[in-house]
């Protein structure tokens, strides 16, 4: 299992809705910032979408990545029928036989049912591509849901992205959505955290901390994916709360993704 960074480590530098800096960072930066690392993996998201790129701006990103040994991953957020069918075709040009998926987007939101009909239609196109999907824990479906879209489809060609921290938002804890999940997860979202009750004591407040420095137990997490031998690619991702400034947000970021890099990398071997 190699570690990679992704889109979502550099979720500030690249941009969110309503923050977005003057010079966002770019596919070809996060290969970048990749390469400087010495990693051989970027994933890039759905915040980074490839598919808008024209073809002379993929072919120009794929010989970049290349020339600097990093495999790019492709992940993708809304699961129509058109949409899955193009990042198929857009993880097959670039040779990421993972495609990561959030099943949700804007305004959609699926049943389980339907996300079964969709998956199931493109399973010709996966086989032939040599792609396998992905399907992200993300905060509305439950585990045994997710599992139920991967058992009705096809285990071998279908799995899980997991992701440490998202099904929280759904009220299930790490440790039983890990278990649960690891034997089926392609690749795997690496995403510390701290849990602290606010200051009035009438709830807590989950937030980011850099790899290694929350409470999530990632040789725990590691071992249990690794066990299974399905997940070939561990990224990396922050969520790095607000400063004062976008500047300084994005310079707290960074720093914690290099910290978070020294963290993890003595895992990986």
């Amino acid at each position: 299992m190699r570690l990679g960074v992704g889109s979502y480590t550099y979720t500030w530098a690249v941009g969110v809705p309503g923050h977005r800096p003057a010079q966002p960072l770019s596919a070809e930066d996060l290969v970048r910032k990749a390469n400087a690392a010495g990693l051989h993996c970027a994933q890039v998201a759905d915040n980074l979408p490839l598919e808008e790129l024209s073809t002379e701006e993929r072919h120009a990103l794929a010989e970049f990545a290349d020339s600097r040994r990093v495999a790019i991953e492709v992940g993708a957020r809304r699961l129509t029928p058109d949409h899955l069918a193009r990042l198929i075709d857009v993880a097959a040009f670039f040779g990421s036989h993972v495609l990561r998926f959030v099943i949700d987007g804007p305004g959609f939101a699926p049943p389980a049912d339907e996300v079964v009909t969709v998956v199931r239609a493109a399973l010709p196109r996966l086989r032939e591509a040599g792609v396998k999907l992905a399907i992200e824990n993300h905060d509305r479906l439950a585990t045994a849901e997710l599992l139920e879209i991967v058992k009705r489809t096809d285990e071998d060609q279908v799995g899980i992205c997991l992701d440490s921290v998202n099904s929280m938002g759904a009220g299930e804890a790490v440790r039983e959505v890990t278990e649960a999940l690891a034997p089926h997860t392609l690749n795997l979202h690496v995403k510390d955290f701290t849990v602290r009750r606010v200051s009035h004591m009438m709830g807590f407040v989950v937030e980011g901390t850099p790899a290694g420095q929350g409470m999530l137990d990632i040789p725990w997490l590691l071992e249990q994916v690794r066990t299974h031998g399905r997940c070939h690619s561990a990224i990396l991702e922050l969520w790095t709360p607000p400063e004062s400034t976008p500047e300084k947000t994005i310079e707290t970021e960074a720093r914690w993704a290099e910290e978070s890099l020294h963290y993890l990398k003595p895992l990986f071997g």
